[in-house]
């Protein structure tokens, strides 16, 4: 008679932690090097991962020195640069907890992040310290404060708390430390949502969920990651672990290049130039920047970007196909979000697609890796059809997504261990998610819903239109109607009635909006994203001067 006991596993037990990132990149890919940004943008210092994996072993025995322990919170308060890559590495590969802080978002919130997180040592970009000096007296739990770079403790005469400068903090350290075997499931990194409504909150990332999201981005149809890359990495650490990509690159041997804090178009072509990454991530506005800069300075090298990830909003398909057409580089479509660590898809067109039908799977915001399960939930509570028509709200689930929040309980968020993601929209039969809006963003005129995103993409491929920026607004009629704000081009004198025409058979006619509002520039949040919350609230408090445009 056959067994019916299980049969155990024979596998080594071995757990998933960032050390072994750490290791795997030092001893294996050694020679890969991560190049940060130096002067205006136009120099550049490197250091190769066997520094990088020296220095992170001091980095720990310093932290040890401090009273860094196993679960404790390290905050980091600075740019994308090789000294904050050694932090992420040495602070989970000891047992502690590396916690980016987003420097972008106002001082009463970081607070609030810093203490909700009870960081015990926060390291510190000397350029940012200024800002920092500030925040500093109303971070209750830190303790120590680290400042990398050409600003040291002058700054600070009167600290309540020890300051050291990194490079001294680290000499005379051992180059090698012993990294503790850790739970897998043990807290590494945790970073916060950027508080759109209320506080924000803090998601906490396991050993085991990043070192799954750097195999799982690396792969073909993913970011494609190998050794023979070097990543630019314009998308901010303090923004959802920069997207996976320092772990990424000690996981494959990618080398790294880090524009520290030279992110405007200008300074940022000129280290493209300089340190020649065959691939990037950023937000749409960093791309349209950098993209306008190129046409106005057509001596502008960035020849060596083969590809790039946009992601954090939508991409304007005029943009992709900017990039695509004038410059040569392919810019992928991805959706992601703090939640999902943050990487939930990614568009490559499949095998076999050509024309307009690769463009059709390109714009829209990708096919799931198998890790991320994903449905649709209808106004109804159904589960609705991967049919490409049916509009529902994204909910998703998987080793890399959160469960819940620090210290904070948000049932709404979650719907049977389902992550609501708060994105509207479609998912083809063949696996293809195309968002229409959020949900607190989509327009309910007069019962049906019209897309913000899609009135936005159609106005960007206007020639004269810089950005474009459509919220809903009330409307005795209708309840809701667009409004649409846009930012013109320099020179231009097209009026709103002339975008209206120019939407006018893109959209059905019902969806063309009737106000209008001209802007300098179009408010946006702390990681560049369109800011509707504002939008709306300059709105309803009469500071917008809205045309009437039928």
């Amino acid at each position: 008679m056959p067994s019916h006991h299980p049969i155990p596993s024979t596998m080594q037990a071995v757990p998933l932690l960032v050390r072994r990132l750490l290791e795997n990149g030092m001893r294996l890919h050694g020679g890969s090097e991560v190049v940060t940004a130096t002067g205006t943008g136009t120099g550049t210092r490197s250091a190769d991962y066997a520094r990088v994996g020296r220095n992170a072993a001091a980095l720990a025995h310093a932290l040890a020195g401090l009273g860094v322990g196993h679960g404790d919170r390290v905050a980091t308060f600075m740019w994308n640069n090789q000294e904050h890559l050694e932090a992420y590495l040495a602070v989970p590969a000891m047992g502690a907890v590396i916690h980016p802080l987003n420097i972008r978002l106002f001082p009463d919130q970081l607070t609030y992040i810093a203490n909700h997180a009870e960081d015990t040592v926060v390291i510190v970009d000397g350029s940012l310290l200024p800002v920092f000096s500030a925040l500093l007296p109303d971070m209750r739990t830190v303790r120590h404060v680290i400042v990398n770079g050409e600003a040291e403790s002058a700054l600070m005469p009167d600290a309540p708390v020890t300051v050291h400068d990194y490079r001294r903090l680290l000499e005379g350290r051992p180059g090698s430390y012993d990294w503790p075997d850790l739970d897998e499931n043990q807290a590494a990194a945790m970073c916060y949502t950027s508080g759109t409504t209320g506080n924000p909150k803090g998601v906490v990332y396991s050993h085991r969920s990043l070192y799954l999201h750097s195999l799982g981005i690396s792969l073909p149809d993913l970011m494609n990651i190998s050794a023979r890359d070097r990543l630019l990495a314009i998308v901010p650490q303090f923004h959802a672990q920069a997207w996976g990509l320092p772990y990424a690159a000690f996981l494959t041997g990618a080398s790294l290049v880090m524009p520290d804090r030279f992110l405007a178009p200008a300074p940022l072509a000129r280290f493209i130039a300089a340190s020649r990454p065959n691939k990037g991530a950023g937000v749409p506005t960093v791309w349209q920047g950098l993209a306008d800069h190129v046409r106005q300075h057509p001596g502008a090298d960035i020849s060596s970007l083969e590809e790039a990830v946009v992601g954090g909003s939508s991409c304007p398909p005029s943009l992709m196909r900017t990039y695509e057409d004038e410059l040569g580089i392919r810019l992928l479509h991805a959706w992601g979000m703090t939640e999902v660590s943050p990487l939930g898809a990614l568009a490559r067109a499949p095998e076999g697609t050509e024309g307009e039908d690769a463009w059709r799977h390109r714009l829209s915001q990708g096919r799931f890796p198998a890790p991320v399960e994903a449905r649709l939930i209808g106004q109804d509570g159904a589960v609705l059809p991967w049919d490409g028509l049916s509009i529902g709200e994204l909910e998703v689930r998987g080793p890399w997504i959160t469960g819940s929040y620090h210290l904070d309980d948000d049932p709404e968020k979650f719907h049977d261990d389902w992550l609501r993601t708060g994105d509207v929209g479609t998912i083809s039969a063949d696996g293809f998610l195309t968002l229409t809006d959020r949900v607190k963003d989509v327009i309910k005129s007069g019962g049906e819903w019209i897309s913000s995103v899609e009135l936005e993409n159609h106005l960007m491929a206007h020639p004269a239109v810089a950005e474009a920026c459509v919220v809903a607004v009330p409307d005795d009629k209708w309840g809701e109607r667009p409004l649409a704000t846009v930012v013109l081009r320099d020179g231009s004198g097209t009026t709103h009635d002339e975008l209206r025409r120019f939407l006018a058979g893109k959209v059905a006619a019902w969806q063309l909006p009737e106000r209008w509002a001209l802007l300098e520039a179009v408010p946006k949040t702390s990681v560049g994203k369109f800011d509707k919350k504002t939008l709306r609230k300059q709105y309803a408090d009469g500071e917008l001067a809205v045309d009437i445009v039928s």
